[in-house]
């Protein structure tokens, strides 16, 4: 019997070797569509970076002229060529917080009920149609019933809580109109409902079934493996749908046009009107003044932006935040 150190192992011929080493068609595509999505993402950072350079390069003269002053100044005033920010920036943001304060609690309710097995399947599949049939409806749409039909329908209420509460709580302290921040904010929070439960609804179909059954065995009832498991697991698509939301909330332009009031103010009252960035530029670009008229209004685009940015970096860092902690 020969030794192991006689046996002769056979090498691979030179062939051989070339045909393992060739690329096969399989590694090619998946190369070209990496590049592809280089490519891509390329492109798509080229297209902020030039959207951020146009508006900064429009809004110089107003830059120029306020500095940051610019961000917390009070007075808008066109004749004298005096401007400030502070108001629409107020108004804007306040909106937007106001309209995720309505829309969260109603979107991730009906998200559970159109995802977890709590109602019979013909019924969820009508809530979610007719939930997602609200974004095919055009923003103008909104504006006109909310002024016809929304503000007939708060101006009530809003007068009873002026009435008990508007020398107690500073929320309410202003006589209501019925335009406001208030009216804006929550007929935003109808117009990105649709959003945020498409959006949560179709993460919470992505959690694996075998984390509910296992729950349920371990004896956890239906609401507390909602509540306790699938919601954390779906914690980070939930938050891009919000940040979504969030985003058409802030840019919305016509239906708070109609609503807010338009007015620069600022008051701690959400019954007071206000003005918010895309309102103003829908009622005052067209008719802007050459120079640090239009350097303003396009500042103001600028802030947009980049609250923008800001919320949605902050979505990310939240995200992982909460994913390092779970790990």
């Amino acid at each position: 019997m020969s030794s192991p150190q006689n046996l002769i192992v056979p090498t691979p011929s030179e062939n051989s070797l070339a045909r393992r080493t060739r690329p096969t068609k399989t590694d090619l595509a998946d190369r070209l569509f990496r590049y592809l999505m280089y490519a891509a993402s390329g492109v798509s950072v080229a297209i902020l970076l030039m959207m951020g350079w146009v508006v900064s390069e429009q809004a110089l003269p107003a830059i120029s002229e306020f500095g940051l002053g610019f961000l917390v100044g009070q007075e808008w005033n066109v004749p004298e060529l005096k401007f400030g920010a502070l108001p629409m920036i107020y108004g804007t943001i306040g909106s937007g917080l106001i309209s995720l304060i309505f829309a969260i609690p109603i979107g991730l309710a009906v998200a559970i009920v159109t995802s977890e097995d709590l109602l019979p399947q013909w019924l969820r599949s009508t809530i979610a149609f007719t939930i997602e049939l609200l974004a095919a409806i055009p923003s103008v749409i909104f504006g006109l019933w909310g002024f016809y039909t929304f503000i007939p329908l708060l101006l009530p209420v809003q007068q009873f809580l002026y009435t008990r509460f508007g020398t107690t709580i500073p929320f309410f302290s202003t006589e209501p109109s019925g335009s406001g921040l208030l009216t804006a904010g929550m007929l935003l929070g109808i117009m990105i409902l649709p959003t945020l439960a498409a959006v949560s609804r179709e993460v919470l179909l992505v959690v694996p079934g075998y984390l509910r059954t296992g729950s349920m065995a371990l004896g956890a009832t239906r609401w507390e493996t909602i509540f306790r498991v699938v919601l954390p697991k779906a914690f980070s698509g939930i938050v891009g749908g919000i940040m979504l939301a969030l985003g058409r909330a802030l840019g919305e332009t016509m239906a708070v046009t109609m609503v807010i009031g338009n007015a620069e103010n600022i008051s701690p009252s959400v019954f007071s009107p206000a003005y918010s960035i895309p309102a103003i530029l829908a009622n005052t670009f067209a008719e802007a003044q050459e120079g640090i008229h239009i350097g303003a209004l396009t500042y103001l685009v600028l802030i947009l932006f980049t609250i923008t940015l800001v919320v949605n970096i902050g979505a990310i860092g939240l995200v992982r935040l909460v994913e390092r902690g779970e790990k």
